[in-house]
C-alpha cells in the first residue's frame, strides 16, 4: 500500500526591504538630484512615517548620487545591517555652482515628496553639516512651523532670528578643534536660544575638528532623539 505524503506550503507575508532611490526634481528650470530612503516595512501598509531631511556640505555639490552617500544619513542608509533607520530620509543635492541652500527650492521639493510618500507631517526633522548646517538654520527661520526638531552640525546662522524657532527642539553639534567653521559659530546660536529659554542642547566634541558629523550621525544618538520629537 502506497503512503500518501501531503505537503502543505505556507506562504508568509514578505516584508519589503529598505531601499534608497535616486531621483531628480525640477525647480525653476533647474534639476535637483536627490535620494529618498524608504525603511523596511514601508511598503504594504497605509501608515505615515517620520521623515529626516539631510542637507550636505559644500564638498558634495554636483550631479552625482554617490557623493550624497559619503556622509550622514544617506551614508548610514547604505548600511542597514548596522543602522536601523525607522524613518524616511530625503537627501537633496546642490548643483556644483551653488553657493548655499535655497529654502524656497527645498520647500518645493519637500512638498512634492510629501505628495509622493506617506510622510507624518508632525514628525519632519531637519539636519545638515557645514554648509548644510547653515542651511538648516536658514530654512528653519523661514519655515519655523514645518519641523519637529533641528540638528545643525558645525554650521552657523543669524542669532537675531532665533526667536522664530523658540518652540522647536534644537540639538547643535560641533568639534572644538574645527578650523573650517569655528565652534564660536555654534556658540553664538546656542547662547541666543538659551537667552530666550528655547529648547536647546549643545554637544561639543573636544578632540574633533570639522568632521564632527561622523560621531553625531554614526553613533545613532541623534536619530533616537529625533524619534522622540513631534510637532
Amino acid at each position: 500500500m502506497k503512503k500518501l505524503i501531503l505537503t502543505i506550503l505556507c506562504t508568509l507575508p514578505l516584508i519589503a526591504a529598505a531601499q534608497q532611490e535616486e531621483k531628480v526634481f525640477s525647480v525653476e528650470g533647474t534639476e535637483m538630484y536627490y535620494l529618498i530612503y524608504t525603511p523596511e516595512g514601508y511598503e504594504g501598509n497605509t501608515e505615515t512615517w517620520p521623515l529626516v531631511v539631510f542637507l550636505h556640505g559644500s564638498g558634495e555639490r554636483g550631479k552625482d548620487y554617490e557623493l550624497l552617500k559619503v556622509h550622514g544619513p544617506p551614508k548610514n542608509a547604505e548600511n542597514p545591517e548596522k543602522h536601523n533607520l525607522p524613518f524616511l530620509i530625503l537627501s537633496p543635492q546642490l548643483n556644483a555652482e551653488s553657493r548655499g541652500w535655497q529654502p524656497d527650492h527645498l520647500s518645493s521639493l519637500l512638498d512634492q515628496v510629501m505628495k509622493d510618500y506617506r510622510v507624518d507631517e508632525d514628525r519632519i526633522y531637519l539636519t545638515g553639516l557645514s554648509m548644510g548646517g547653515y542651511g538648516t538654520w536658514t530654512w528653519a527661520f523661514q519655515e519655523p512651523d514645518r519641523f519637529a526638531a533641528l540638528a545643525p552640525i558645525c554650521g552657523g546662522g543669524d542669532p537675531s532670528q532665533v526667536g522664530k524657532i523658540k518652540d522647536v527642539p534644537v540639538w547643535v553639534f560641533h568639534g572644538a578643534r574645527d578650523r573650517v567653521v569655528i565652534v564660536e559659530e555654534s556658540h553664538k546660536m546656542v547662547n541666543a536660544i538659551s537667552l530666550i529659554d528655547g529648547d536647546i542642547r549643545f554637544t561639543i566634541y573636544p578632540t574633533l575638528g570639522h568632521l564632527s558629523w561622523d560621531e553625531a550621525y554614526d553613533s545613532g544618538i541623534l536619530y533616537e532623539w529625533f524619534m522622540k520629537q513631534s510637532r
